[in-house]
């Protein structure tokens, strides 16, 4: 069989996205004769050909559809911008099989057939429910496993990526950390210097200009950078800080000194001028010097309660300085000419809503809900927006109620009343950490799934993933599902489920799912924080459920099917860890406590021996660091 593939016009993302076809199609089978011819416009001389590219199907637009109408072969594959014509050619693949379940050439699942034309058909017309679809960098990565996830986005629908800092020093190095110390690795001098990730960076982004991906940059750092100080991380500064830097930090209990001795964590006196300008014209420079950045983001210290204490501060609400202080920016960037979107963030202190200051030109800005103090109990779904609990009065550097799933959304409608921008997404924090207490994964996969079904409940328009890049492991259905509903709100968890699991585990997908289910709600009760001898009990038979459930599963599938795909090969490894788990808690709550540091370490032992298997789908050391320690230790403490 033959097929002619052509492409209109010159664009970079229209090119890559006729390759993409291709290279697809050649996977599912290779008899096919391609014949890629370039056009620079629609050519209606031409018979029985399959168009990619812009033409008057679909309106223009920077919001992303995406148009498809192809018929034994032949007919037009487009969209209303560059970027989702390369959505459009996923979905076109989608549609005859394929499947795009996680970052990584692992996760595509290509169906092996014999093609003919009676079987190339397709007719999508459709806008995504959310504009904000994208994900920030976070947790322990190498190279390939940004470009693994920036490659992903476009396959199911997501738009934007998020490099975060100036230099994402940090996340780089938690990963290559690890060989620096290895006999058995090539010298290749020092650790990795902040021009070395610059570098590596450079070449990622290329990867996102290429697939026309909206492009998200900075964060934290404008309390650092500007001043002379390192961004790339959270490191303790070491030295003596210069005394025209010093009297420039917040004043708290009266000192200027750095917050826990990190820069990063440490905001400035806001009500200083220099302070305002500084970081105002370092930002405006910015943007003129890094056109290509679609949205700015302007956040400060990365942590709470420090704000300055001066006579000046104290007059104004952080929030207050903060909207101050966009303002400016505002007009320096449209004197400058600069149009480049900014993101400003409501986090920690700053949920406190301005009581005087008012944003001037709301279509400059987007806001940034950003919940970090979430319980994950509660969806935004099952919210009472008529009910929310009442907030307390603002007191500066004082623990404040910020916590929950509700207080949260409470002061983020606070927010809605002083900024009606339509520019205003989720920075959640789902697969930062959450992930990793529910060892069955399709709880806080069902969770993620419907907080972004009700975004639109709460006037937001999408989500910036805040999430380890390696959030795969056991399996990938939560960002799976979170991209699903991010497109398509209207579709159900169980058919996504479903969809996941039928490409994933084609031998046994139902099987799975199932024991997957258990071992979320198992370890539901078994971490409920129940107190008496009686919950000791039933906590007791549970874990033995889950050892149970592990052995039968393991036997009849695990042990019969880790051959076939590397999604079992996952489940494999999932399973021991899983089992040593139920162990420590089992050791926990009948008091043996003597055994559950050995049995940490057995742990430990069996994912580090394991790394190589799950490297692509697992961030290891974040895995144990949560498991382990955030939640572990955290459930200990009541049993």
């Amino acid at each position: 069989m033959r097929m002619i593939l052509a492409q209109i016009g010159d664009n970079k993302t229209i090119d890559f996205a006729v390759k993409e076809i291709a290279r697809l199609i050649k996977t599912m089978d290779s008899l096919v004769v391609l014949d890629i011819r370039k056009y620079k416009n629609k050519d209606f001389s031409v018979k029985n050909a399959l168009w990619i590219g812009l033409d008057e199907s679909i309106k223009t637009s920077k919001e992303d559809g995406i148009f498809i109408n192809v018929k034994n072969g032949a007919g037009i594959i487009s969209g209303t911008n560059e970027r989702s014509v390369l959505m459009a050619a996923y979905r076109f693949m989608y549609e005859l099989g394929c499947r795009f379940l996680y970052p990584g050439a692992d996760g595509e699942k290509i169906p092996k057939r014999t093609l003919d034309y009676s079987l190339i058909n397709a007719d999508v017309k459709e806008t995504p429910d959310y504009n904000h679809r994208g994900i920030c960098i976070e947790g322990g990565v190498s190279w390939e496993h940004v470009y693994n996830t920036i490659d992903w986005l476009p396959k199911v629908g997501m738009s934007a990526f998020f490099t975060q800092f100036f230099t994402p020093g940090t996340f780089f190095r938690m990963y290559y950390e690890k060989f620096y110390k290895d006999p058995n690795d090539r010298d290749f001098g020092n650790e990795l210097s902040n021009d070395d990730i610059d570098a590596m960076v450079a070449s990622l982004l290329d990867e996102v200009y290429k697939r026309g991906l909206i492009y998200h940059a900075v964060g934290h750092g404008w309390n650092c950078k500007p001043f002379g100080l390192d961004d790339s991380g959270w490191d303790i500064f070491e030295g003596e800080i210069d005394k025209d830097v010093q009297k420039l930090l917040a004043l708290r209990d009266g000192k200027r000194e750095f917050c826990g001795g990190k820069p990063k964590n440490t905001n400035l006196c806001y009500s200083n001028p220099y302070v305002q300008n500084r970081i105002t014209d370092y930002i405006t420079e910015y943007c003129a010097n890094n056109p290509k950045v679609d949205y700015l983001h302007f956040w400060l210290a990365d942590d709470a309660m420090n704000h300055c204490e001066c006579e000046e501060c104290v007059k104004k609400r952080p929030s207050d300085y903060y909207v101050d202080m966009l303002n400016l920016l505002d007009e320096k960037m449209t004197k400058a000419g600069v149009n480049t979107k900014i993101v400003f963030l409501i986090y920690v202190d700053l949920l406190f809503a301005p009581i005087k200051e008012r944003i001037k030109n709301p279509d400059r800005f987007a806001l940034m809900f950003a919940p970090i103090n979430r319980w994950y109990r509660d969806s935004y779904a099952d919210i009472d927006l008529e009910n929310l609990p009442e907030l307390p009065e603002y007191q500066r550097n004082k623990e404040f109620l910020r916590c929950g799933d509700a207080p949260n959304v409470a002061y983020l409608l606070e927010w809605r009343k002083i900024f009606d921008g339509k520019d205003a997404f989720n920075f959640d924090y789902h697969l930062m950490w959450k992930h990793h207490d529910d060892p069955g994964s399709v709880n806080i996969a069902r969770l993620l799934h419907k907080d972004m079904v009700a975004l639109c409940k709460l006037g937001l328009d999408g989500m910036m993933s805040c999430q380890l890049l390696r959030s795969a492991f056991p399996t990938g259905l939560s960002q799976y599902a979170m991209a699903a509903a991010l497109w398509n709100k209207s579709r159900s968890f169980e058919e996504v489920a479903d969809e996941y699991f039928s490409a994933a585990f084609e031998d046994a997908p139902n099987e799975v799912y199932k024991y997957l289910q258990e071992i979320s709600d198992l370890f539901r009760l078994i971490r409920s924080r129940g107190q008496g001898e009686e919950f000791k009990k039933e906590a007791i038979l549970n874990c033995n459920k889950v050892k149970d459930n592990i052995k039968a599963f393991t036997k009849e599938f695990i042990d019969r099917y880790k051959d076939n795909a590397k999604d079992w090969h996952y489940l494999a490894v999932h399973a021991v860890l899983t089992d040593i788990l139920a162990d420590i808690y089992i050791a926990a709550f009948k008091g043996d406590k003597e055994k559950i540091d050995p049995l940490k370490a057995k742990f430990k032992e069996y994912i580090h021996q394991s790394e190589d298997v799950i490297d692509k789908v697992c961030d290891v050391n974040n895995y144990c660091k949560n498991v382990l320690e955030m939640y572990l230790n955290a459930h200990l403490r009541y049993i």
